[in-house]
C-alpha cells in the first residue's frame, strides 16, 4: 500500500500508455461512464440540467475506454452508448472523452470503431449518429459521411453514417480493443 509520504516519489508527468476499450462489465465502470457523461454534457457543455440519462439508457449497450495501470483498468476516460432503433438500424450517442485525455486522439476513434463494429456483429445494416458539428472532421476521417443536418437540444448536428465495410464485426465486446498512446520522443 502506498502511504502519503511515498507520494513525493511519484512522477508528476506520468500518463497512462495503454487503454482498454470494451463494453462496461462492472458497476464501477458504468458509474464512472455516467459521471463522465454528466461532466461533459451537463457541466462542460451545458446541454442538460443535472443528468443526461434518458429512456435509451434502459436498453443501450454502454461502451467505455479505460486508462490502465500495470495492465489493469483504473479509470473510465471515455464512453459511448449504442442501441438498436429497429432491426438492422443502430444508433450511437453520448460519445464523451475526459478533457484530460482528449489529446489522446485515438480514444474517441477507438470508441467509435468499437461502437460500429459491435453493432455490426449484432445484425446492424445501417448505423447512424447525431454528431456535433465540430466533430464532423473526425468522423469523416473514420469513413463516415454526412447525410444531413438537424438540431439536437438546440445545437446543430450532422446526421452521419459510417461505411460498414470499414468496421468488421466485433463479437466479443467484453474483451474489446486495446489502444496505446503514441510515445513521445525521449529527451
Amino acid at each position: 500500500m502506498l502511504c502519503i509520504d511515498d507520494l513525493s516519489e511519484l512522477r508528476l508527468d506520468y500518463a497512462p500508455v495503454a487503454f482498454i476499450v470494451r463494453e462496461a462489465t462492472a458497476g464501477w465502470e458504468r458509474d464512472e461512464a455516467h459521471a463522465l457523461r454528466r461532466a461533459v454534457f451537463c457541466i462542460e457543455q451545458g446541454i442538460f440540467a443535472g443528468d443526461d440519462r434518458d429512456t435509451i439508457d434502459g436498453h443501450a449497450q454502454l461502451l467505455v475506454a479505460m486508462a490502465c495501470i500495470a495492465g489493469m483498468p483504473e479509470q473510465v476516460v471515455g464512453t459511448v452508448r449504442i442501441h438498436a432503433d429497429r432491426p438492422g438500424l443502430w444508433w450511437g450517442s453520448r460519445l464523451a472523452v475526459h478533457p484530460a485525455f482528449r489529446s489522446q486522439g485515438h480514444l474517441g476513434a477507438t470508441l467509435i470503431r468499437l461502437a460500429v463494429s459491435r453493432a455490426h456483429a449484432q445484425g446492424c445494416t445501417a448505423f447512424r449518429a447525431h454528431v456535433q458539428m465540430q466533430n464532423v472532421p473526425l468522423f469523416e476521417k473514420l469513413h463516415w459521411q454526412a447525410l444531413g443536418q438537424t438540431a439536437v437540444h438546440g445545437r446543430a448536428h450532422a446526421v452521419m453514417a459510417p461505411d460498414l465495410a470499414h468496421y468488421p464485426p466485433c463479437h466479443d465486446a467484453a474483451s474489446g480493443f486495446v489502444s496505446r498512446r503514441r510515445s513521445a520522443p525521449c529527451t
